[in-house]
């Protein structure tokens, strides 16, 4: 599940002590397990052993240039969604043929610098895109390797930001003009080749039915379009979510087991046994987009309570880190689980709110929540903060940014250092 637990009392990345890295280093403080990262990728790729496929990270995420490193080490391919996102691939090592780039603004630049590139696929969101990328294609002598991305009109049942299957949303076409948009790219747009079908239903998925119903309703359309068209390959997206709600005391297995069935998270395992077998004869490479999957619960956010302030309505623990720092739960209402990096000694708690600094009254981490007692100068650690959480941060309130730390078993490096006062004001004049 994840690389943190409690050893002597002290919470530990692998084998590093966190307290050991807030102290030497500061908060607030982003740490992340490669093991935990290694191991996911690992078990989805196995997962999806029955089929060809690739595992395509999606950069958005997280993408520090050492983490994707340690992916592209592993063979992985990637979900790019900018040409920065393309330019921090390659420069982290990662093969831009094996890199398909999504979003529905692309610009002229990010396409003419993605084509000579050499990426493996555009993920067209609309018709006016797919017609412009055949114009700039032919502008410069070039063919762009291409996939409609398809909405298939599915309930992911997610939070509505980060739904994005269903024809209110403004990504992908509908499913009912794909094939007509297929024959019209074929006989008019000379400099797009047609080489696959994307899709992608939502994020922080926790039940395999709405992959499932996509994955079946598209399937005839797969075909269809492979027959005619002469596609190889069939995206299904990413959106497999992950456990935000857990306990370190009993255990992550022990906590899943407790659930009631329907409470429980969806696990790579089922997610294979599931649609592998929808998949195999195809004859198709299938690409999956996971980016949450695979650093979500890698990463923690380590923080310093500075205050606490009892009010007459409310108790709030006052803490250095704030939502520029992790903006999920006033953006999302994410939930994050809080830990002591000392083990609390006695099981009573208290209702508090865990506030930042920053001047909205949006920056809170939880609210009215059960937590040991926090002491002024305690160190915690706010949980699964590895996926959009440096990624989404922000220098609001002229706040530098954090440090980051990737731990590999007893060695912890800072692949990211603290952002100073003056990296503030850099480039303004």
């Amino acid at each position: 599940m994840h690389g943190f637990s409690y050893k002597n009392a002290s919470l530990f990345c692998e084998d590093v002590e966190l307290a050991t890295l807030a102290d030497e280093y500061g908060t607030p403080l982003y740490v992340y397990s490669a093991a935990t990262i290694l191991d996911h990728y690992r078990r989805l790729d196995a997962a999806l052993a029955g089929v060809e496929h690739e595992v395509a990270y999606a950069v958005k995420a997280n993408s520090n240039l050492s983490v994707l490193r340690l992916l592209a080490n592993e063979g992985a391919g990637f979900d790019i969604v900018s040409g920065g996102e393309l330019f921090r691939v390659i420069k982290a090592g990662g093969d831009p043929a094996h890199c398909t780039f999504a979003g529905v603004g692309k610009t002229r630049e990010e396409i003419v610098y993605a084509l000579e590139q050499g990426i493996y696929s555009f993920n067209v969101e609309s018709e006016e895109e797919l017609r412009y990328l055949n114009q700039v294609a032919g502008e410069l002598g070039m063919i762009a390797p291409t996939a409609v991305r398809v909405n298939p009109n599915v309930d992911a049942h997610t939070h509505k930001y980060i739904s994005t299957g269903k024809s209110e949303n403004k990504f992908g076409v509908d499913f009912e003009s794909i094939s007509g948009l297929y024959e019209r790219a074929a006989a008019e747009l000379p400099n797009i080749r047609l080489r696959g079908l994307q899709m992608h239903i939502g994020s922080q998925l926790t039940s395999i039915a709405p992959f499932i119903e996509a994955v079946e309703k598209v399937t005839p359309l797969v075909k269809h379009l492979k027959e005619r068209h002469g596609i190889e390959f069939w995206s299904i997206g990413g959106g497999i979510g992950i456990i935000y709600k857990e306990s370190l005391e009993s255990g992550a297995l022990d906590w899943w087991e407790n659930q009631a069935e329907q409470d429980r998270p969806l696990t790579i395992d089922r997610y294979g046994k599931e649609l592998v077998p929808r998949l195999k004869d195809l004859g198709l490479k299938i690409l999956l987009e996971p980016g949450r999957l695979i650093v979500g619960n890698a990463g923690v956010l380590l923080t310093r309570c500075l205050y606490e302030k009892k009010g007459a309505a409310k108790t709030f623990k006052i803490v250095d880190a704030g939502m520029n720092d992790l903006i999920r739960p006033a953006l999302y209402e994410g939930h994050h689980e809080i830990a002591p990096l000392k083990q609390p000694e006695s099981d009573v708690r208290v209702a508090v709110d865990v506030v930042g600094p920053i001047c909205e009254s949006g920056d809170f981490f939880c609210q009215n929540r059960e937590l040991p007692e926090i002491q002024a100068g305690d160190f915690i650690a706010l949980m699964s903060a590895g996926a959009y959480g440096f990624a989404m941060a922000s220098n609001y309130n002229s706040r530098p940014l954090p440090a980051e730390i990737l731990v590999e078993g007893k060695t912890a490096t800072v692949i990211r250092k603290r952002q100073t006062q003056d990296d503030l004001i850099a480039g303004e004049l």
